[in-house]
Order: C-alpha cells, then sequence, then structure tokens
C-alpha cells in the first residue's frame, strides 16, 4: 500500500511539476535576502527606509567630528570659548530627533502590529519543536504527519538525491524539509522539550525569528508567496551543535502540497522523493515512480 501511494504521489507531482527558488545566504551578501512573504516585504521596506535617516545623521556626526577637531584645536584656539548654551542649536538637536524618532516609531509599530497579530483563521498549523540538536515537526489537522528533521550530513547525501549543492547547501540542507502550500496562511506553534534549552525558529526570507522555549508554546505565522526551498537556522546559542540545526522549508503549489500530504501520513520517504523529482527534474520523476511500482 505504501508503494502505491508513493507512485501515485510521484505521478502527481511530475504532472504540477514547476521551476523552484531556492533562497540561501550568498556569498558576499550584503542586504537583506529577497522577500518571500508580506512580513518580509515590510522588513525590507523599514530597511531601506531607516537608511535614510540612518546615512545623513551619521555623515552629519561625522563632518561635525571633523570641523572640531581642526577648527578648535588647541593650536587654532589658545583660548577657548567660554560659550556656555545656544538657544537656537539647543532648540533644534530636541526638536530634530522628536521629529525623527516619530518617522521612525510610526511605520515600526505598523510593521510589529502586522507582525504579531495571528491570523484568524489559517489555512494550515504546523508545530515546531526543537531538541538538541534537531527540529521536530507535526502538521496539525486530519492527515497526521510528524517527522524530525536532521541536517544532512556529506556522506548522506547521494542516499538522500541531494548531491547538488547549489540547491542543497552544505550545513543548511536537511534530511526532511516542512512542506507547505504557496499563498496560504500557515501558524507555527513553537515550543522545546520540556527538559532541553532555549532555541530559536527563525526563516529570514520570511520575516519570522520566534524564540522555542521548554514549556511555553509561542506562535508566529506566514504566507509563502511564491515557491522554493529557503533555508533558516537556530538563532539562539543552544550548545555545541548550535550551528548544525539548520530549518528548511519547501513551498509548492497547492496540488503538490496535497499529494504530499496524503503521502507522507503512510510514507514520508517516499513522498518526499516524489516531490523532491517533481521539483529538481522531470524525469527523476517518472523513474522514481517506476522503481517505487516495481
Amino acid at each position: 500500500m505504501k508503494r502505491t501511494y508513493a507512485a501515485l504521489a510521484a505521478l502527481a507531482c511530475l504532472l504540477f511539476a514547476s521551476a523552484s527558488f531556492a533562497d540561501q545566504p550568498k556569498p558576499w551578501q550584503m542586504g537583506l535576502q529577497d522577500a518571500a512573504t508580506p512580513v518580509m516585504e515590510m522588513n525590507r521596506w523599514f530597511e531601506q527606509y531607516t537608511l535614510w535617516f540612518i546615512v545623513p545623521i551619521t555623515i552629519f556626526v561625522l563632518i561635525l567630528l571633523i570641523l572640531v577637531v581642526v577648527k578648535f584645536r588647541a593650536s587654532a584656539n589658545p583660548v577657548p570659548s567660554k560659550t556656555s548654551h545656544n538657544t537656537a542649536i539647543e532648540i533644534v538637536w530636541t526638536v530634530a530627533p522628536v521629529l525623527i524618532l516619530f518617522a521612525i516609531a510610526i511605520p515600526s509599530f505598523n510593521l510589529l502590529t502586522y507582525q504579531l497579530k495571528m491570523p484568524e483563521n489559517p489555512d494550515l498549523t504546523v508545530k515546531a519543536t526543537a531538541t538538541q540538536w534537531l527540529w521536530s515537526y507535526e502538521y496539525q489537522g486530519d492527515q497526521a504527519v510528524s517527522f524530525d528533521s536532521y541536517m544532512l550530513k556529506d556522506g548522506d547525501r547521494a542516499a538522500a538525491g541531494k548531491e547538488d549543492v547549489a540547491r542543497y547547501p552544505r550545513l543548511l540542507a536537511v534530511d526532511n524539509e516542512v512542506v507547505v502550500p504557496v499563498g496560504k496562511t500557515v501558524r507555527m506553534l513553537v515550543t522545546a522539550a520540556p527538559t532541553d534549552v532555549i532555541h530559536a525558529f527563525a526563516m529570514p526570507a520570511f520575516g519570522i525569528k520566534i524564540d522555542a522555549i521548554p514549556g511555553r508554546l509561542n506562535e508566529t505565522w506566514f504566507k509563502a508567496e511564491r515557491e522554493g526551498l529557503y533555508y533558516g537556522q537556530c538563532s539562539e546559542l543552544c550548545g555545541k551543535d548550535h550551528s548544525f540545526m539548520p530549518i528548511a522549508i519547501r513551498v509548492v503549489s497547492e496540488e503538490q502540497y496535497s499529494t504530499w500530504l496524503q503521502a507522507a501520513a503512510s510514507d514520508l520517504a517516499g513522498a518526499n522523493k516524489a516531490l523532491m523529482a517533481a521539483v529538481d527534474g522531470a524525469p527523476a520523476a517518472v523513474q522514481s515512480a517506476e522503481n517505487i511500482t516495481n
């Protein structure tokens, strides 16, 4: 029965095969990762917006420092000024920072409100539990799917079919990715094992980062607007293998997700391979389906 489900998953995923977008850190990257969700779009906008304040202020302060060093050095001013205050300057340096802070605070509060306000009717709920040093996932709903996600070791790449380092980068690729449908609101419940330490669930392209605390259930949400494979990491120092605790989320079409979910309930490995074949290359999907059927 498991082989039949996996074969059907492979063939169905092949029919809905599409190109994927892998979002991961790039060499010499200066800015934030490309946005895949509305929250990250707002984060990127806010970062660019604040630069219009930060850069001029930094340049202005630098110019003032240079002027003070040059104009008011001891050799140029053997007799220092006795000026104690200047009313006009004091008004300016009080009012200007207040206005700047208002200009930054208002969009900042709007962004925080948008990030922290949970959608009333999410399309999907996934629980992520952190343990030294892996993530465990549980899909809430009619289809009971749960699995552990470990960082993929170099020696396991061939067996997992993830030898393409560009798509499955070292120290970020995992054996089992979280699979979610594109354009759907996903609610993430995040916690840590009761006897564990504090971790953090972070996905840069989605603009989310939330602590995983033992005995506490935190929640966040995202809505991925484009398909692809996205990488994050545990972002709270949690022990010696903290840097080997990546997060991978694969965003696929709704049809691919439904097919994967149905097959994953009974055969997670087969469902993952069928989905990978459909996303990474159509010929592999046909071969995968044939191998499973045989």
